[in-house]
């Protein structure tokens, strides 16, 4: 996923084991990830991709960089369901949040692990329906 300010720079997915950069994307004021071969295509993320920071997450608040005391996050969305705004953002362990587009250029980070997404395959959904067509007798 990548923030609704995003949808006119090319995207591609995140891929296990890279490494990004955060950065500013040009002809918008939003910040996201970025290979650094790459640094025009901005990277989306699903939500609950673990990620690795490689040094304290820093993030501008205000005027001022303030500094987390973590290296690790997960990727999410911050109210999803309110339009025009930005919703990306890295949740920490101890709960709380950064949007994306706050963090500070430059930080490099790693994708550990992407989220497990169910799939339903064309098998396993014709055997539910063949079993789902049997009577069930009770008694």
């Amino acid at each position: 996923m990548c923030d609704y300010s995003l949808h006119a720079v090319a995207t591609r997915p995140a891929q296990v084991g890279e490494t990004l950069i955060t950065t500013t994307f040009r002809g918008t004021s939003t910040r996201g990830f970025a290979s650094e071969s790459e640094p025009a295509v901005a990277v989306c993320m699903l939500p609950g991709t673990e990620l690795a920071f490689a040094g304290d997450v820093k993030y501008e608040n205000g005027w001022r960089t303030r500094a987390t005391n973590f290296r690790v996050g997960k990727f999410g969305a911050i109210d999803p369901d309110v339009p025009h705004r930005y919703h990306d953002a890295i949740e920490f362990p101890d709960g709380s949040n950064v949007l994306v587009t706050h963090l500070s250029e430059g930080q490099r980070v790693t994708v550990l692990q992407l989220p497990v997404v169910h799939q339903v395959t064309e098998h396993a959904q014709s055997a539910a329906d063949t079993n789902a067509a049997e009577p069930v007798s009770a008694g």
